[in-house]
């Protein structure tokens, strides 16, 4: 199983220069993928933050609503799963024009419950440009959590990007890959450590 380690800071923007960085990898196999994705964390005593550096040379982002169905076209998403058991976890997904999918999910194996009523208040996300490069950055504030993480406290985790090509190909990318096309996979989450 895939660790990551998710550092103590004072946070500001200047915090990613000097933090370790993951690289997604191709869903069902692990593969290389076309367009590189960096994966980044951290978090100080009010939230967890998270952020995204994905390559990309064409974008699809229709979806200006808040829960549209955002997954059908480019992507990154983020599934944290504070009790670890695979059963109930926030799913987050931020588009490139930044609009927000944020629910609970309830993994029941064969069915998923997706709960868009929920919305993560508090919830801080934004999208730029750096030349050829999208930044997607997100800060989640602990009260959607049953308690405050401490150091060396554990959450099963995932990261993922969908991303679109200029042939409508879609390339399916996961920071722990799942062995398919599916991102529900919850038993395939890696574990996110709170470290100081």
């Amino acid at each position: 199983m895939k660790n990551i380690a998710c550092s103590y800071v004072k946070y500001d923007d200047q915090v990613w220069g000097s933090l370790p960085t993951e690289s997604l990898v191709d869903v069902a196999t692990g593969g290389k993928v076309r367009q590189r994705t960096l994966l980044q964390t951290c978090w100080d005593s009010e939230a967890i933050y998270v952020r995204f550096e994905c390559e990309d040379d064409h974008t699809v982002a229709d979806y200006l609503n808040r829960d549209d169905p955002l997954y059908d076209q480019d992507v990154v998403e983020i599934f944290l799963d504070e009790e670890g058991l695979g059963q109930r976890y926030i799913e987050l997904e931020i588009s490139p024009r930044n609009v927000i999918f944020d629910a609970i999910i309830q993994n029941h194996g064969e069915k998923i419950d997706v709960n868009k009523e929920w919305d993560a208040e508090g919830l801080e996300t934004s999208v730029h440009t750096e030349g050829e490069l999208r930044i997607y950055l997100i800060k989640l504030p602990f009260i959607h959590f049953k308690q405050t993480p401490e150091i060396g406290t554990q959450w099963r985790v995932n990261f993922y990007r969908i991303d679109d090509n200029r042939e409508g190909q879609r390339e399916f990318q996961a920071w722990s890959p799942t062995g398919a096309i599916d991102y529900h996979i919850s038993s395939k989450f890696g574990t996110l450590i709170f470290e100081g």
